[in-house]
């Protein structure tokens, strides 16, 4: 015997448009679990009200978590229990993991059968590639801006900087203590000698943590201080202070790499010329 699952859904939209009402949509799982001979009912879940673009429904939740005692999941419609592709897909992902099947008796989608298994692949496989197109043209659409920008396109400031009315400024507190790390290491001392300073004297990161390697080494290479604001590989020129030239920042690359004992992780990231877009790894 078949244990399932059977789940309706309306939202307010829903009961205005589609025709599906929660009694019309349990009477015709009813009717098909029946059809089918080996299958029982073993609840009947129903969420009045909810929309479908989100899984944060009482009766869904409750579902999910009674799966042990049922086998497979039946719905009149896919969008009777999800809306969005994503949503649908990690259900999907759960669903297998757990050795259960979802069913939709008017698509005629089984994940009991081959046929149903290959649907539903093809579905998610449509679904990655909506995910990766929009990914795509996300990616493209801030590479033109940051490309043609003047401004800070979604920038997060570093330490020593803030952003105001779409422009990057100087954090006059911030800004000392950078300019002190940098003169630090240029006058021959280590990350770890900088780190020590600092705690020692109560200095601390914007977030009140303490200096490490990790932290300070993102510093004293990030281009920003010497003027430019990145973003993948497009750089733009930004008109706030600048904490270190572009040739000590390059000394600084150069330096970095020379003391880095990792295998392979000796390449120098240096500023080539004060263009936009001319910052690049030798």
């Amino acid at each position: 015997m078949i244990r399932i699952a059977a789940y309706a859904r309306v939202s307010t939209e829903d009961q205005a448009t589609d025709g599906f009402s929660l009694g019309a949509q349990m009477d015709m799982l009813r009717a098909y679990a029946e059809s089918q001979g080996d299958w029982e009912i073993y609840r009947e879940y129903v969420d009045d009200g909810y929309s479908g673009r989100n899984d944060k429904r009482p009766e869904y939740t409750r579902m999910m978590s009674d799966i042990d005692n049922w086998d497979a999941i039946a719905v009149v419609k896919m969008d009777r229990i999800h809306r969005n592709s994503r949503n649908f897909m990690d259900m999907m992902d759960f669903l297998k993991k757990r050795g259960r099947d979802f069913i939709s008796s008017t698509e005629s989608l089984d994940t009991g059968t081959a046929t149903g298994r290959f649907v539903i692949d093809m579905i998610q496989r449509i679904a990655q590639l909506e995910s990766e197109q929009i990914g795509e043209r996300t990616y493209d659409g801030m590479r033109e801006k940051a490309e043609s920008s003047n401004g800070v396109m979604g920038f997060t400031p570093p330490f020593g900087y803030s952003i105001s009315e779409g422009e990057l400024i100087t954090n006059e507190e911030e800004i000392r203590t950078a300019k002190q790390i940098f003169r630090s290491y240029l006058s021959g001392m280590t990350v770890d000698g900088i780190c020590y300073f600092l705690n020692k004297n109560g200095i601390s990161t914007r977030r009140n943590n303490v200096w490490n390697k990790a932290n300070m080494r993102n510093i004293l290479r990030n281009p920003v201080y010497a003027g430019y604001m990145r973003w993948d590989d497009v750089f733009i020129r930004h008109n706030a202070e600048c904490v270190v030239s572009e040739n000590d920042f390059n000394e600084i690359q150069i330096r970095m790499a020379s003391r880095n004992r990792t295998p392979g992780k000796k390449e120098v990231s240096v500023i080539k010329d004060s263009g936009p877009g001319l910052f690049s790894i030798t």
